[in-house]
């Protein structure tokens, strides 16, 4: 089953200036059963993934798109990266390339929820709401993404079916109060009634929404510039302006901007109130786990991150920064899976290619202490593969090879 994935909808997103932003990240959620996410053993195809994401996360979505269609000439078996390959179309506004690939998921996932949604954005963008609304009906009692709601009660008014646009767009109001969307097309439908009181009032409600996103963006703006110029008790009265305990976005930019300027005991708080308020964010939880890290709080580090990496699987980021905090927790054997997997996503990143090499050797030695021999020969094996002139490794290898000769003969 496929989960909730708020990070790869097109709605309303709080941005920021100065390159901080929450801008539309386009992770995976849960992998289906039927879905091998990065094959093991192929590497090249892994790290094309791990590429796309980080493209795709910094909103290069042509450069990710490059990428993930890499992996998927490398290995077509990859659903994750064939979905994030039909999110960049969407980005890039390629509606036929979407659609190519958004048709065969949803026939190889089975009608997956999020292909559905995606599907049916589509239809409406291609102005046939009544596929639109077709491909939608199904889903709203469990939502993929939030603005699903909004989106059937658009097909409706675009169908100028008055009533049923007007009841899933006062749905929608109810799940997310603050996009401005939807007060905006409620206004729509109160016009084409001749409701006039009741259509002016939610074009204010959806001008006063905008004016409030428009005024995050300010606040985070003068934040940042307070934190580079100013001591933190001088920058802070500013900065708290963005504590709303309504508004992960806000939360989640509060942390990011203590934690980019050093601060990050200041971090903790937004980013855990954020992380409650939107429990199905890979990002809130990465950047709260980064946070309990630099602060040496590994295990809610590794707590944080194993959902991060629960939420968004190839991730490099949160994998590498996971397998740190169990490297540091001497949790060797999850450590090395996570690092493992971190490395095939990014084969160039010499630190997380170090530290997989430390948990290969320690490993090894675990092993060779319990005369599984074989087992350590298959961890010295794979630290040879990363640092092939190491002669600590060629002695380890010598030896162990000489105490498994004999030992395999015993059991013949």
């Amino acid at each position: 089953m496929w989960t909730d994935g708020k990070e790869f909808a097109v709605p309303r997103t709080f941005r920021l200036a100065l390159g901080l932003l929450l801008c539309l990240t386009c992770g995976w959620q849960t992998a289906p059963a039927q879905d091998k996410g990065v094959a093991k053993g192929a590497d090249s195809a892994a790290m094309h993934v791990g590429r796309g994401y980080d493209a795709e996360k910094d909103q290069r979505y042509q450069e990710a798109a490059d990428e993930f269609q890499a992996a998927l000439a490398l290995d077509p078996s990859l659903t994750r990266a064939r979905y994030q390959l039909g999110v960049c179309w969407v980005a890039l506004g390629k509606a036929e390339e979407a659609r190519t690939e958004f048709n065969r998921l949803l026939k190889e996932t089975g009608g997956n929820p999020q292909v559905k949604y995606y599907l049916a954005l589509l239809d409406l963008r291609a102005g046939n709401p009544g596929a639109a609304i077709a491909m939608l009906s199904p889903l709203v009692a469990h939502p993929p993404f939030p603005d699903a709601v909004y989106y059937l009660g658009a097909a409706y008014l675009e169908k100028n079916e008055l009533p049923s646009a007007e009841k899933w767009l006062r749905i929608a109001a109810q799940a997310d109060p603050q996009d401005s969307r939807v007060p905006d097309h409620l206004a729509r439908v109160y016009q084409r009634e001749g409701r006039k009181q009741e259509a002016e009032r939610q074009f204010q409600i959806s001008s006063e929404l905008r004016h409030h996103l428009d005024e995050g963006t300010q606040q985070s703006v003068t934040c940042s510039q307070l934190l580079e110029t100013e001591p933190l008790d001088q920058a802070r009265p500013a900065c708290e302006q963005l504590f709303d305990p309504n508004d992960s976005a806000k939360l989640m930019t509060l942390g990011m901007l203590y934690g980019q300027h050093g601060y990050f005991g200041e971090a903790v708080a937004p980013l855990e109130k954020a992380s409650r308020l939107d429990p199905d964010s890979w990002e809130v939880y990465h950047d709260l786990g980064l946070t309990y890290f630099r602060l040496h709080r590994y295990p809610e580090a590794r707590t944080a991150l194993e959902k991060a990496v629960e939420l968004r699987p190839d991730f490099f980021g949160s994998n590498a920064l996971l397998g740190a905090a169990l490297y540091t927790l001497g949790q060797d054997d999850a450590a090395y899976k996570a690092l493992q997997h971190a490395h095939a996503l990014n084969p160039g990143d010499h630190d997380t290619a170090d530290l997989l090499f430390k948990e290969a050797m320690l490993l090894a030695d675990k092993e060779a202490a319990r005369q599984q021999y074989a087992t350590a020969l298959g961890y010295l094996k794979a630290a040879a593969a990363l640092h092939p002139d190491d002669e600590q490794v060629r002695q380890k290898t010598a030896e162990l090879s000489g105490r498994a000769a004999p030992t395999a003969r015993q059991e013949k």
